[in-house]
C-alpha cells in the first residue's frame, strides 16, 4: 500500500511539479549562479575573460555613481513605501465599509497595476510634458507651468507618484483580505463596549491586520528597490542624473559602458541589500503579530 502511496505521488509530482521545478531552475537558479560566477570575472560580454577575484567589488563600493544612484533609491523607496500603504491601506477601509459599487471601486483601483512599466512610463510622460502643463498656462496655475520632468527638484517626484498610483491598488487587494478577514465577533465586541470607528481601526483592526501590513510593505520594498521599466520610459534618469534610481544603474553599467562584470556586481550587492532589509522587516512584523 505504501509502496502504491509513493508510486502515486511520484507520477503526480512528475506530471505538476517537474516541469515548474525545472523552468525555475533554468529561468531563474542557473542565471543567478551564472551572473554571481562572472561578478568575480573581467567579461565585457564579448571577448574572453579571467578571474579577477573580488576586484569589481572594490570598484563597486568606490563607484560615486553607485552610490549616488542609491541615495536616489532610498528616498525613491521611503516615500513610495509610506504613500502606497497608506493609500492601499485608505482605498482597502472605505470599499470593506458596504458602500455601493465598491466592487466596481476595487476593480477600477487595481486596474493600473495591470499596466506594465514601460507603458505606464510613456502615458505619464505624456501628462506631466502636456497635459499639466496646458492646464498650468490655462489655469494660471504656477506649480504646473513647467513640466516637473525638467526640474531636478521635482522629476523624483513623478516617479514616486506614477508608482504609488500603480502599485496602492495591488496593495488595496492584500489589505481587503486582511480587513475581510477579521473576526465578526471581535468587531461586535468592539460596538458593545462602546468603541468609536476610530477607536477600532486604531486599537482592533490595525493590530490584527499585521501579517497584511508585513506582506505589503516586503512587496512595496522588493518591487520599489528593483524598478527598472517606468525609471526608463518616464524619465531616463534625467534631469542631471537626479532621476537615475540604482536597477537603471545597474543596466547603464552593464549594457551602455560594456561592464557586464562590474555590473553583475552592483546587482548582486542590490540582491544582498534588498534581502537583508526584508529579512529584517519580516522579523519585526512576525514579532508584532496578534491572534484573534
Amino acid at each position: 500500500m505504501k509502496r502504491n502511496t509513493k508510486k502515486y505521488n511520484l507520477k503526480f509530482f512528475l506530471i505538476f511539479a517537474l516541469p515548474t521545478l525545472l523552468i525555475f531552475i533554468l529561468v531563474m537558479v542557473i542565471p543567478f549562479f551564472y551572473g554571481l560566477l562572472m561578478s568575480f570575472t573581467n567579461t565585457n560580454g564579448m571577448s574572453r575573460f579571467s578571474w579577477v577575484g573580488f576586484q569589481n567589488y572594490i570598484t563597486v563600493f568606490n563607484d560615486s555613481r553607485f552610490w549616488n544612484s542609491f541615495g536616489v533609491t532610498i528616498k525613491y523607496v521611503i516615500a513610495c513605501v509610506i504613500l502606497t500603504n497608506i493609500l492601499g491601506f485608505v482605498i482597502a477601509y472605505l470599499v470593506t465599509r458596504g458602500i455601493k459599487g465598491q466592487n466596481f471601486l476595487r476593480a477600477a483601483f487595481f486596474t493600473p497595476n495591470l499596466l506594465g512599466g514601460i507603458v505606464l512610463g510613456l502615458i505619464w510622460n505624456f501628462i506631466f510634458r502636456q497635459v499639466l502643463v496646458n492646464v498650468g498656462t490655462k489655469l494660471n496655475i504656477p506649480i504646473f507651468k513647467d513640466t516637473w520632468l525638467a526640474d531636478p527638484d521635482k522629476a523624483l517626484w513623478t516617479l514616486i507618484i506614477v508608482t504609488v498610483w500603480q502599485l496602492s491598488g495591488y496593495m488595496m487587494i492584500i489589505y481587503v483580505a486582511g480587513f475581510t478577514g477579521i473576526s465578526k465577533d471581535v468587531l461586535e465586541a468592539a460596538d458593545i463596549d462602546g468603541c468609536n470607528s476610530l477607536q477600532k481601526i486604531v486599537k482592533i483592526e490595525m493590530p490584527l491586520m499585521v501579517p497584511s501590513f508585513v506582506i505589503c510593505i516586503f512587496l512595496t520594498l522588493s518591487k520599489c528597490f528593483m524598478v527598472y521599466d517606468t525609471n526608463i520610459s518616464l524619465t531616463k534618469g534625467e534631469p542631471f542624473g537626479s532621476t537615475v534610481l540604482i536597477s537603471y544603474n545597474i543596466y547603464r553599467e552593464a549594457f551602455n559602458n560594456h561592464n557586464y562584470a562590474t555590473g553583475q556586481a552592483e546587482a548582486f550587492v542590490l540582491f544582498i541589500i534588498i534581502a537583508v532589509l526584508s529579512i529584517v522587516q519580516v522579523h519585526i512584523g512576525k514579532k508584532m503579530e496578534v491572534e484573534q
